[in-house]
């Protein structure tokens, strides 16, 4: 890059990592207990003009782990995106207890706006048990240290107000593409995968759900991003597609800590019908399947 450039990315890498950027997002998924089973969550705007489906997906889990014996562990969820959320209005969660058994303990959650649901979740949570082990190899992956930050990388792709404001929208995570994002080859139709590495800009508490739900608003920001690999494609930021998170599912297999690198390997095996389907592992550093995640979005070709 020239030297313009070269300051430009460095500007932008300096202003993205605030030290009130993790602040602000723990802050977000702090939820107020209205009732007994019934939270509310503030909202904020994303890079288009309704709330990042991430927040609300980790803000529901919250609600849920609120209800749960602290000995129980998320294992899984599995959710809907409804509606698209206001981000200018609150969002109140209302936790239905389905079942709490000896082992597994139940939750559904419904998120709700101006009077109508905008996103449904599942949840289920574990007591910790010993058993059967076994789990993909991790793929080889460029270490995270070695690759830009998103800060230094964006503006090279896009316009510098559209950089700024997805600088500004992730700067609690320091999230690294293995390779070139969709938005840095447009045109270029490639292999659908995509490797990121992330983890929070700071540390976290020791809370188990606290990462979990970390993980959670994270695992929104790219899984598409390989359905637009394959067809060239730079997506929301360029805008040359539109779309939309549709369903969204999550297994926690292991222990993991959401401010230590984690590997977010990410491919997807079909697009049909005005949608397309991501799936993807993320691993620890050292090589541990922590989660497993598929998601489901609308990605139409702007007409």
């Amino acid at each position: 890059m020239d030297a313009p450039e070269a300051q430009d990315a460095q500007d932008a890498s300096e202003a993205s990592v605030t030290p009130d950027a993790l602040d602000d997002l723990l802050d977000l998924l702090d939820l107020e207990r209205i009732e007994r089973d019934i939270f509310r969550g503030e909202s904020r705007s994303a890079l288009v003009p309704r709330v990042f489906g991430g927040q609300v997906a980790a803000q529901a889990l919250v609600a849920a782990g609120r209800t749960v014996p602290a000995d129980r562990l998320a294992h899984s969820l599995h959710a809907y995106f409804l509606r698209p959320g206001d981000a200018g209005a609150p969002i109140v969660y209302n936790v239905d207890r389905i079942r709490d058994g000896r082992s597994f303990t139940t939750r559904r959650v419904v998120a709700v706006q101006h009077g109508q649901p905008i996103f449904h979740l599942s949840a289920s949570f574990q007591t910790y048990e010993e058993g059967l082990d076994h789990q993909a190899d991790m793929p080889a992956a460029p270490d995270p240290e070695s690759l830009p930050t998103a800060a230094e990388t964006l503006p090279l792709h896009l316009p510098r107000e559209v950089a700024d404001r997805l600088i500004e929208a992730r700067a609690a995570v320091d999230l690294r593409y293995a390779e070139e994002p969709p938005w840095g080859t447009v045109g270029q139709p490639r292999e659908p995968r995509s490797q990121v590495w992330f983890r929070t800009n700071g540390k976290l508490a020791d809370d188990p759900l606290l990462h979990v739900v970390l993980a959670t608003y994270v695992s929104d920001m790219t899984l598409l991003d390989s359905v637009l690999l394959a067809h060239g494609r730079g997506g929301w930021a360029v805008g040359d597609v539109v779309g939309a998170s549709l369903d969204h599912a999550m297994w926690f297999h292991r222990p993991f800590r959401a401010d230590e690198w984690l590997l977010y390997d990410q491919e997807s095996p079909t697009a049909a019908g005005g949608r397309g389907l991501g799936q993807a592992r993320i691993y620890t550093r050292d090589g541990r399947l922590a989660i497993s995640v598929i998601q489901e979005g609308v990605v139409r070709v702007p007409r």
